[in-house]
Protein backbone atom coordinates (compact mmCIF):
# COMPACT_ATOMS: atom_id res chain seq x y z
CA UNK A 1 0.00 0.00 0.00
CA UNK A 2 1.56 3.37 -1.00
CA UNK A 3 2.27 5.81 1.78
CA UNK A 4 0.25 9.02 2.06
CA UNK A 5 2.24 11.94 0.57
CA UNK A 6 3.55 14.36 3.17
CA UNK A 7 1.63 17.62 3.44
CA UNK A 8 2.32 20.09 6.24
CA UNK A 9 1.39 23.67 6.98
CA UNK A 10 2.13 26.82 8.94
CA UNK A 11 -0.93 28.55 10.35
CA UNK A 12 -0.24 31.93 11.97
CA UNK A 13 -2.92 34.11 13.53
CA UNK A 14 -2.97 37.80 12.55
CA UNK A 15 -3.44 38.93 16.15
CA UNK A 16 0.05 40.40 15.91
CA UNK A 17 3.19 40.45 13.80
CA UNK A 18 5.53 37.48 13.34
CA UNK A 19 7.88 37.12 16.34
CA UNK A 20 10.89 34.91 17.05
CA UNK A 21 8.79 32.10 18.54
CA UNK A 22 6.48 31.86 15.54
CA UNK A 23 9.50 32.04 13.23
CA UNK A 24 10.92 28.95 14.97
CA UNK A 25 7.68 27.09 14.26
CA UNK A 26 7.67 28.21 10.63
CA UNK A 27 11.29 27.15 10.15
CA UNK A 28 10.79 23.76 11.81
CA UNK A 29 7.60 22.89 9.92
CA UNK A 30 9.11 24.10 6.63
CA UNK A 31 12.30 22.08 6.99
CA UNK A 32 10.48 18.92 8.07
CA UNK A 33 8.27 19.15 4.97
CA UNK A 34 11.36 19.53 2.76
CA UNK A 35 13.19 16.67 4.47
CA UNK A 36 10.20 14.41 3.85
CA UNK A 37 9.91 15.49 0.22
CA UNK A 38 6.46 16.94 0.85
CA UNK A 39 4.38 20.07 0.51
CA UNK A 40 4.21 23.05 2.87
CA UNK A 41 1.04 25.13 2.89
CA UNK A 42 0.19 28.43 4.51
CA UNK A 43 -3.10 29.11 6.30
CA UNK A 44 -4.11 32.36 7.97
CA UNK A 45 -6.17 31.64 11.09
CA UNK A 46 -8.20 34.84 11.07
CA UNK A 47 -11.33 33.79 12.95
CA UNK A 48 -11.22 36.23 15.86
CA UNK A 49 -11.69 39.76 14.42
CA UNK A 50 -11.81 41.55 17.81
CA UNK A 51 -8.26 40.37 18.56
CA UNK A 52 -6.77 40.83 15.08
CA UNK A 53 -4.36 43.64 14.27
CA UNK A 54 -5.09 45.63 11.14
CA UNK A 55 -2.59 44.78 8.40
CA UNK A 56 -0.99 41.93 10.38
CA UNK A 57 -1.93 39.20 7.86
CA UNK A 58 -0.25 41.04 4.99
CA UNK A 59 2.77 41.86 7.16
CA UNK A 60 3.18 38.18 8.10
CA UNK A 61 3.19 37.22 4.41
CA UNK A 62 5.75 39.89 3.56
CA UNK A 63 7.98 38.75 6.43
CA UNK A 64 7.83 35.10 5.35
CA UNK A 65 8.73 36.12 1.80
CA UNK A 66 11.65 38.20 3.08
CA UNK A 67 12.97 35.08 4.83
CA UNK A 68 12.79 33.03 1.64
CA UNK A 69 9.89 30.76 2.55
CA UNK A 70 8.12 29.23 -0.44
CA UNK A 71 4.71 27.63 0.02
CA UNK A 72 2.53 25.38 -2.09
CA UNK A 73 -0.86 26.50 -3.38
CA UNK A 74 -2.64 29.71 -2.48
CA UNK A 75 -2.81 31.10 1.04
CA UNK A 76 -5.97 29.89 2.77
CA UNK A 77 -7.94 32.28 5.00
CA UNK A 78 -10.20 30.75 7.63
CA UNK A 79 -12.46 33.80 7.47
CA UNK A 80 -13.53 32.59 4.00
CA UNK A 81 -14.42 29.06 5.11
CA UNK A 82 -17.42 29.50 7.43
CA UNK A 83 -19.58 27.17 5.35
CA UNK A 84 -17.19 24.28 6.03
CA UNK A 85 -17.35 24.81 9.79
CA UNK A 86 -21.13 25.17 9.69
CA UNK A 87 -21.45 21.89 7.78
CA UNK A 88 -19.26 20.11 10.32
CA UNK A 89 -21.26 21.51 13.23
CA UNK A 90 -24.51 20.46 11.57
CA UNK A 91 -23.14 16.93 11.18
CA UNK A 92 -22.45 16.84 14.91
CA UNK A 93 -25.89 18.29 15.71
CA UNK A 94 -27.58 15.64 13.56
CA UNK A 95 -25.59 12.94 15.36
CA UNK A 96 -26.60 14.28 18.79
CA UNK A 97 -22.97 14.86 19.76
CA UNK A 98 -23.25 18.58 20.56
CA UNK A 99 -25.69 20.65 22.59
CA UNK A 100 -26.52 24.33 23.09
CA UNK A 101 -25.10 25.96 26.21
CA UNK A 102 -26.27 29.29 27.70
CA UNK A 103 -23.80 29.38 30.60
CA UNK A 104 -21.60 32.47 30.84
CA UNK A 105 -17.88 32.37 31.47
CA UNK A 106 -18.44 34.12 34.81
CA UNK A 107 -20.96 31.49 35.94
CA UNK A 108 -18.63 28.64 35.00
CA UNK A 109 -15.50 30.06 36.59
CA UNK A 110 -17.33 30.82 39.84
CA UNK A 111 -17.80 27.11 40.60
CA UNK A 112 -15.75 25.03 38.17
CA UNK A 113 -12.39 23.49 38.99
CA UNK A 114 -9.27 24.11 36.96
CA UNK A 115 -8.30 21.49 34.41
CA UNK A 116 -5.23 21.19 32.23
CA UNK A 117 -6.32 24.07 29.99
CA UNK A 118 -8.77 26.34 31.75
CA UNK A 119 -11.89 25.53 33.74
CA UNK A 120 -13.67 22.17 33.35
CA UNK A 121 -17.27 22.76 32.30
CA UNK A 122 -19.63 21.20 34.91
CA UNK A 123 -22.13 19.96 32.32
CA UNK A 124 -25.07 22.13 33.40
CA UNK A 125 -26.68 22.32 29.93
CA UNK A 126 -26.14 18.70 28.92
CA UNK A 127 -29.81 17.84 29.41
CA UNK A 128 -31.21 21.20 28.33
CA UNK A 129 -30.29 24.87 28.51
CA UNK A 130 -29.92 26.10 32.07
CA UNK A 131 -31.19 29.61 31.31
CA UNK A 132 -33.43 31.33 28.78
CA UNK A 133 -30.71 33.52 27.25
CA UNK A 134 -31.19 34.14 23.54
CA UNK A 135 -27.54 33.51 22.65
CA UNK A 136 -25.86 30.18 23.21
CA UNK A 137 -22.65 28.32 22.44
CA UNK A 138 -22.44 24.79 21.05
CA UNK A 139 -20.50 22.28 23.16
CA UNK A 140 -19.19 18.88 22.11
CA UNK A 141 -19.98 16.02 24.45
CA UNK A 142 -16.89 14.36 25.88
CA UNK A 143 -17.61 10.78 26.92
CA UNK A 144 -14.43 9.13 25.66
CA UNK A 145 -12.15 9.09 28.73
CA UNK A 146 -8.64 8.38 27.46
CA UNK A 147 -7.45 10.09 24.28
CA UNK A 148 -3.77 9.83 23.55
CA UNK A 149 -1.21 9.80 20.76
CA UNK A 150 2.54 9.58 20.26
CA UNK A 151 4.11 12.91 19.41
CA UNK A 152 7.13 12.66 17.11
CA UNK A 153 9.18 14.91 19.40
CA UNK A 154 7.44 14.99 22.79
CA UNK A 155 6.64 11.26 22.94
CA UNK A 156 3.44 9.67 24.34
CA UNK A 157 0.79 12.12 25.54
CA UNK A 158 -2.67 11.35 26.92
CA UNK A 159 -5.60 13.12 28.56
CA UNK A 160 -8.68 11.95 30.44
CA UNK A 161 -10.95 14.33 28.56
CA UNK A 162 -13.99 14.33 30.91
CA UNK A 163 -11.77 14.98 33.93
CA UNK A 164 -9.07 17.17 32.36
CA UNK A 165 -11.14 19.20 29.87
CA UNK A 166 -14.90 18.57 30.02
CA UNK A 167 -17.39 19.29 27.24
CA UNK A 168 -15.80 22.04 25.15
CA UNK A 169 -17.05 24.81 22.88
CA UNK A 170 -17.07 24.52 19.08
CA UNK A 171 -19.09 27.67 18.33
CA UNK A 172 -18.98 30.54 20.80
CA UNK A 173 -22.06 32.42 21.98
CA UNK A 174 -20.78 35.54 20.19
CA UNK A 175 -20.92 33.67 16.87
CA UNK A 176 -17.18 33.07 16.43
CA UNK A 177 -15.88 29.60 15.63
CA UNK A 178 -13.66 27.91 18.19
CA UNK A 179 -10.13 26.95 17.19
CA UNK A 180 -10.70 23.27 18.06
CA UNK A 181 -13.32 22.83 15.34
CA UNK A 182 -11.88 25.09 12.65
CA UNK A 183 -8.38 23.60 12.77
CA UNK A 184 -9.70 20.04 12.50
CA UNK A 185 -11.99 20.85 9.58
CA UNK A 186 -9.28 22.74 7.70
CA UNK A 187 -6.54 20.16 8.25
CA UNK A 188 -8.85 17.45 6.88
CA UNK A 189 -10.16 19.55 3.98
CA UNK A 190 -6.61 20.45 2.94
CA UNK A 191 -5.37 16.86 3.26
CA UNK A 192 -2.76 17.58 5.94
CA UNK A 193 -0.84 14.43 6.79
CA UNK A 194 1.59 15.86 9.37
CA UNK A 195 1.11 18.73 11.81
CA UNK A 196 4.30 20.41 13.03
CA UNK A 197 3.56 23.28 15.42
CA UNK A 198 4.49 24.80 18.77
CA UNK A 199 4.38 22.86 22.04
CA UNK A 200 1.79 25.27 23.47
CA UNK A 201 -0.77 23.41 21.33
CA UNK A 202 0.14 19.96 22.68
CA UNK A 203 -2.61 20.27 25.30
CA UNK A 204 -5.19 20.92 22.55
CA UNK A 205 -4.38 17.84 20.50
CA UNK A 206 -6.53 15.25 22.37
CA UNK A 207 -9.55 17.53 21.89
CA UNK A 208 -8.81 17.76 18.19
CA UNK A 209 -8.44 13.98 17.91
CA UNK A 210 -11.82 13.64 19.64
CA UNK A 211 -13.39 16.05 17.11
CA UNK A 212 -11.79 14.08 14.26
CA UNK A 213 -13.27 10.84 15.57
CA UNK A 214 -16.72 12.39 15.97
CA UNK A 215 -16.63 13.67 12.37
CA UNK A 216 -15.11 10.49 10.96
CA UNK A 217 -11.96 12.31 9.82
CA UNK A 218 -8.41 10.92 9.68
CA UNK A 219 -5.91 11.82 12.40
CA UNK A 220 -2.61 13.22 11.10
CA UNK A 221 0.69 12.68 12.86
CA UNK A 222 1.74 15.41 15.29
CA UNK A 223 5.05 16.98 16.21
CA UNK A 224 5.18 19.80 18.76
CA UNK A 225 8.32 21.93 18.56
CA UNK A 226 9.92 23.61 21.59
CA UNK A 227 8.62 26.95 22.76
CA UNK A 228 10.69 30.08 22.99
CA UNK A 229 10.33 31.54 26.49
CA UNK A 230 11.43 34.76 28.18
CA UNK A 231 13.44 35.08 31.40
CA UNK A 232 10.24 34.61 33.44
CA UNK A 233 9.58 31.28 31.72
CA UNK A 234 6.63 32.69 29.77
CA UNK A 235 5.96 31.63 26.21
CA UNK A 236 7.05 34.30 23.75
CA UNK A 237 3.77 35.57 22.33
CA UNK A 238 1.75 38.64 21.53
CA UNK A 239 0.32 38.47 25.06
CA UNK A 240 3.82 38.70 26.59
CA UNK A 241 4.62 41.65 24.28
CA UNK A 242 7.04 39.70 22.09
CA UNK A 243 8.82 42.07 19.69
CA UNK A 244 8.22 41.61 15.97
CA UNK A 245 10.89 39.96 13.85
CA UNK A 246 13.55 42.34 12.55
CA UNK A 247 13.11 41.91 8.79
CA UNK A 248 16.15 44.17 8.25
CA UNK A 249 18.46 41.46 9.59
CA UNK A 250 17.00 38.31 8.09
CA UNK A 251 20.21 36.23 8.11
CA UNK A 252 20.78 36.80 11.82
CA UNK A 253 17.17 35.99 12.72
CA UNK A 254 17.18 32.84 10.58
CA UNK A 255 20.46 31.66 12.13
CA UNK A 256 19.05 32.23 15.62
CA UNK A 257 15.92 30.23 14.80
CA UNK A 258 18.01 27.33 13.49
CA UNK A 259 20.27 27.37 16.55
CA UNK A 260 17.27 27.35 18.89
CA UNK A 261 16.03 24.30 17.01
CA UNK A 262 19.32 22.49 17.67
CA UNK A 263 20.92 23.18 14.28
CA UNK A 264 24.04 25.37 14.33
CA UNK A 265 25.09 26.46 10.83
CA UNK A 266 28.82 26.82 10.14
CA UNK A 267 30.29 30.32 10.21
CA UNK A 268 30.81 30.38 6.46
CA UNK A 269 27.01 30.25 5.94
CA UNK A 270 26.23 33.96 5.89
CA UNK A 271 23.49 34.66 3.37
CA UNK A 272 19.87 33.57 3.65
CA UNK A 273 20.32 31.28 0.66
CA UNK A 274 23.38 29.59 2.19
CA UNK A 275 21.61 29.13 5.51
CA UNK A 276 18.59 27.49 3.87
CA UNK A 277 20.78 25.27 1.71
CA UNK A 278 22.69 24.05 4.76
CA UNK A 279 19.53 23.63 6.83
CA UNK A 280 17.73 21.56 4.19
CA UNK A 281 20.72 19.21 3.95
CA UNK A 282 21.20 18.86 7.70
CA UNK A 283 17.72 19.08 9.23
CA UNK A 284 16.76 16.25 11.60
CA UNK A 285 14.17 16.11 14.38
CA UNK A 286 16.73 14.07 16.33
CA UNK A 287 18.66 17.31 16.94
CA UNK A 288 15.66 19.38 18.05
CA UNK A 289 15.26 19.83 21.83
CA UNK A 290 11.89 18.87 23.28
CA UNK A 291 12.01 21.39 26.11
CA UNK A 292 11.64 25.17 25.91
CA UNK A 293 14.38 27.49 24.63
CA UNK A 294 15.35 30.70 26.40
CA UNK A 295 15.13 33.88 24.36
Amino acid sequence: MPSIPYRGRFAPSPTGLLHAGSLMTAVGSYLEAHRRGGEWWLRMEDLDPPREVAGAADDILRTLEAFGFEWDGEVVYQSQRHQLYQAALQQLIDAGLVYPCTCSRKEITSVARRGVDGYVYPGWCRSGCRSQRASHAWRLRVDEPAVGFVDRLQGPYQQDLPHDIGDFVLLRADGYWAYQLAVVVDDAAQGMSDIVRGADLLVSTPRQIHVQRCLGLPTPTYCHLPLLVNAAGEKLSKQTLAPAINAADVSRELRLALCRLGHVPPAECQSVGELWQWAKLNWSLAHVPAGPCLL
